[in-house]
């Protein structure tokens, strides 16, 4: 492995201002992103010494096959477009911190007409208040069931709710009074909001006026000698002083600070959080992330904010966004100073939208916390270490077997599989899902509506889907290829590359392809690719029965060991790809039978639109339905019935199975493509 040759910049060609660089693959790809105060020194440092590099920056500079750089004014505009650019290409050489687990939140939905307290993870939602991480969920039930004693806000889920509204009866919590029962009208909507409001108050760290005036109503019921209300609030008192013991006083009442720790080894490193609101620990997170290069803990540091930091949105001291773990806090407490300290402190600065001062304690209550994070962060490493040995092991041998059992002269490190779905012929869909060094990529999934089906059986019309769906890809793929210039290199084309694309969606080829289903889908899989001119794509299909692998030129299958790795992640990348078919052909399903040709009805929402569903129980029904008949439907106007009527009538499908387009986002990263 080495350098490549023409890689190297010509001596002097390069400027020694601050700017951002990038190294590409020969498909274009941005595989790296980094800043420099100086491009000049900092680029001549990939190339002067290639034996001394880290061994994951060799691994970097030997597959690159060109190299960008831009120009910026301040050590700040690089930090900013470094980020920019590192969140924009996703690049697979960059620093990623990945959650060592899932965290869940204690997450207030104010964005509801009834708010409603529960366990949270994934995704932030807006109008939503979050408090946490927590380290498990088991700790937010028991704070909520302490402090729903006082606040008794909603917990019930949609269903739940709405059951109970219907029904006129609150369910088990209403009845003992850790509910407020809004869904009987025990309270009003907007008694029940000022209630989620206190508990929202009193999570952020507003404590002490709420138990000064539990303490002052208990005062004054035992003074009127109502002793029993007496006890009851004291009960109450102490659920909210248990609630807040759970939450470890570490600092003084003022402080609100984010506590950031490292520890590392020459591979990888671990990063622990604890966020301290009100001088509460509020909540705990960690991270772990494989290094590219030699990096010092200051340069951890440095990306570790950027890219924490930078998903939250500027001006995140707002006070509504304060006592979470998603605000920028006035202290950032970290075990090494970033690397460049001055220019990451005026950009959290502006995004904070007030000042932030990130320094490394050196004694006394806030250096103690800090040692403790760091403890932390040890021993997530350690744990980390442990677990990843077996998984890059496990991952790497079931790429080799894979790699022997095909005669393949590498292990496939992307591998794409496709499936198809349907339902007697309605409704055809194909996915197409990305596994790249043996892990699910999510975010470039795909998924396609296929353009018509034959008039043969099943399994006819699944070796045409099969030859349309990889036809279509690739299509994409050759054309895509064409503009970046990537066919001039193979002598195929001559269109010039272009200067600043967006990452394409079918850009990058797999090295397997695999196809759910047995010979006849494998041979349309590998008829398409040829017809195409593609001779580097190998192909294979696995088949449900008997799991057997499938190549188009064997006549007969090649069996696996049933323990291997190797069937194992072929088995799990046929399943993922089946998962996301058959999801995507629910939707489009669903959608057929609530009704599509409702959806172009001029003025008719959801909510009508779903009162004729019901009544009627299908499109079909209501299309052969007179105008009277749609107008007895409750909140439908003869008017609006005479709209209806013509529209269903005219349009007469009930969904169809043609190509649709879709501006949603498949389930779990994957996109749809019509093309």
């Amino acid at each position: 492995m080495a350098v490549r040759p023409h890689l190297r910049p010509e001596p002097g060609s390069i400027p020694t201002d601050p700017g951002v660089y990038r190294f590409r693959d020969e498909h274009g790809r941005v595989i790296y992103v980094g800043k420099a105060k100086n491009l000049r020194a900092r680029l001549s440092s990939y190339f002067q010494d290639f034996a001394g590099l880290h061994p994951r920056t060799q691994s970097m500079v030997s597959t690159a096959t060109d190299l960008d750089w831009t120009v910026v004014g301040t050590e700040v505009e690089a930090l900013q477009l470094e980020y920019s650019w590192i969140k924009e290409y996703d690049p697979r050489f960059n620093v990623k911190y990945r959650d060592d687990k899932s965290y869940p939140y204690l997450a207030i939905t104010l964005d509801e007409e009834f708010p409603r307290v529960q366990v949270m993870r994934g995704a932030r939602r807006k109008g939503v208040r979050y408090f946490g991480p927590y380290s498990h969920a088991w700790a937010i039930r028991d704070t909520v069931d302490l402090m729903l004693r006082v606040f008794p806000v909603r917990t019930c889920s949609a269903g739940v709710f709405k059951r109970a509204r219907s029904s006129g009866r609150p369910c088990l919590l209403g009845y003992i009074d850790r509910c407020a029962a809004p869904c009987v009208g025990r309270v009003s909507p907007q008694e029940h909001r000022v209630l989620a409001e206190d508990f929202a108050a009193f999570m952020a760290g507003d404590t002490g006026r709420f138990i000064r005036a539990l303490e002052g109503d208990m005062r004054a019921a035992a003074a009127e000698q109502e002793y029993e209300r007496a006890a009851r609030i004291r009960d109450d008192i102490d659920a909210l002083r248990t609630a807040l013991e759970k939450q470890a006083v570490v600092l003084g009442d003022d402080t609100d600070c984010d506590v950031i720790a490292f520890a590392e080894d020459p591979l990888e490193a671990a990063v622990q959080v604890f966020y301290v609101r009100g001088g509460r620990i509020r909540g705990q997170r960690g991270w772990v992330v494989d290094k590219v290069e030699d990096v010092g803990t200051g340069g951890l540091v440095e990306q570790f904010l950027a890219q924490t930091y930078g998903e939250l949105k500027p001006g995140a001291a707002d006070p509504s966004s304060a006592g979470t773990a998603g605000a920028i806090p006035r202290e950032v407490l970290v075990s090494a100073a970033p690397a460049d300290h001055a220019a990451v402190t005026a950009w959290l600065s502006a995004r904070r939208g007030a000042a932030v001062d990130v320094r490394v304690p050196r004694r006394g209550d806030k250096r103690s916390l800090l040692e403790t994070v760091a403890k932390n962060a040890e021993q997530a490493l350690a744990r980390h270490k442990t677990q990843r040995a077996g998984d890059l092991t496990t991952r790497s041998k079931a790429l080799a077997e894979v790699a022997e059992a095909l005669g393949l002269d590498a292990a496939p490190l992307r591998i794409e599989c496709y499936d198809i779905s349907n339902l007697q012929g309605e409704h055809v869909v194909a996915s197409m899902v990305v596994f790249e060094d043996g892990m699910a990529r999510k975010s470039e999934y795909r998924r396609f509506s296929i353009r018509g089906s034959g008039s043969g059986g099943a399994e006819q019309n699944d070796v045409a889907a099969m030859h349309e769906v990889i036809t279509r890809r690739f299509t994409r793929y050759l054309e895509q290829s064409q503009r970046s210039g990537e066919l001039d290199a193979l002598g195929r084309g001559t269109v010039e590359p272009a200067e600043e694309a967006a990452p394409a969606k079918f850009a990058y080829p797999p090295n397997l392809v695999v196809v759910d289903g047995g010979r006849p889908q494998v041979l349309a899989a590998e008829r398409a690719l040829r017809e195409l001119g593609i001779d580097d794509v190998a192909v294979c299909g696995l088949a449900k029965r008997l799991e057997e692998v499938w190549l188009p030129d064997d006549e007969d299958p090649v069996i696996l060991p049933r323990a291997g790795e190797g069937l194992y992640l072929l088995q799990r990348v046929r399943d993922e790809a089946h998962r996301f078919a058959i999801a995507y052909h629910r939707a489009k399903r669903a959608k057929a039978l609530t009704g599509s040709a409702l959806d172009e009805v001029p003025g008719l929402g959801p909510t009508r639109r779903n009162a004729l569903i019901k009544h009627f129980g299908s499109v079909k029904r209501l299309a052969a339905a007179t105008v009277a008949e749609i107008a007895e439907v409750p909140g439908i106007g003869r008017r609006t019935a005479e709209v209806i009527h013509a529209s269903v009538g005219e349009n007469g499908d009930t969904g169809g199975t043609g190509t649709t387009t879709s501006t949603q986002p498949a389930d779990e990263g994957g996109r749809e493509n019509g093309g």
